[in-house]
C-alpha cells in the first residue's frame, strides 16, 4: 500500500516561516490547504495523515472524507504565550484502508516533547514520526511511504529505521 504524510505550514504562516520557498505563500490560503486534503485523497486512497494546527480544524474537517479520524499529539514542553489558553497539542487528521495493524494497538494520542534545535521549523520527533506510521498501519515490509513535506527528512530517516530493523 501507498501512503503519505503532510505537515505543511500553518495557515497563515507560508510567507512569515518560510518566505524563500517557492511555494510559501500557497498555504496561506485555504485554498492551498484545500487543494492538499484533495491531492491526499484523490493520490493516496489507501492512507494518508495531515499535521494541522487545532483552530484550522472547524475549516479543514469538512473538507475531508467522512472516514478520517482526529489523533491528538500532546506537547509536554510548548512556548508559553500571553494569550490565556495555551493551546499545546496538535491535531493529526488521517486515513487508512488498512484493517489489519502491523502493531496490537496505537492510541489516537501521544504526548512527548517537541524536538529542537534541527534548524527546521516544525520538525517533529523520531517517536512522532513512529507515531504517524503506526496510525494508518505502515508495514515497512509492504508498503511505501511518501512525505509531501519533507524539510528536516525526519520522516523518512524514520521509515528507513523502520526497514533495517
Amino acid at each position: 500500500m501507498k501512503f503519505a504524510y503532510a505537515d505543511p505550514p500553518y495557515f497563515g504562516q507560508g510567507r512569515k516561516r518560510y518566505g524563500d520557498h517557492p511555494d510559501a505563500g500557497v498555504f496561506d490560503t485555504t485554498v492551498g490547504h484545500a487543494d492538499l486534503i484533495q491531492r491526499l485523497t484523490s493520490e493516496f486512497p489507501d492512507g494518508w495523515a495531515l499535521s494541522c494546527n487545532p483552530r484550522d480544524l472547524t475549516w479543514q474537517l469538512p473538507l475531508c472524507p467522512e472516514d478520517v479520524r482526529i489523533a491528538a499529539w500532546v506537547k509536554t514542553w510548548h512556548q508559553i504565550r500571553p494569550t490565556g489558553v495555551q493551546h499545546a497539542w496538535e491535531p493529526v487528521i488521517f486515513r487508512t484502508a488498512k484493517k489489519a495493524r502491523p502493531k496490537p494497538m496505537v492510541r489516537d494520542w501521544l504526548e512527548g516533547p517537541v524536538t529542537r534545535g534541527t534548524g527546521v521549523v516544525g520538525a517533529k520527533p523520531h517517536y512522532f514520526n513512529r507515531w504517524v506510521l503506526d496510525l494508518v498501519g505502515y508495514d515497512p515490509l509492504e508498503d511505501e511511504m511518501v512525505d509531501l513535506f519533507p524539510g528536516s527528512e525526519g520522516m523518512m530517516k524514520t521509515v528507513a529505521q523502520g526497514v533495517l530493523l
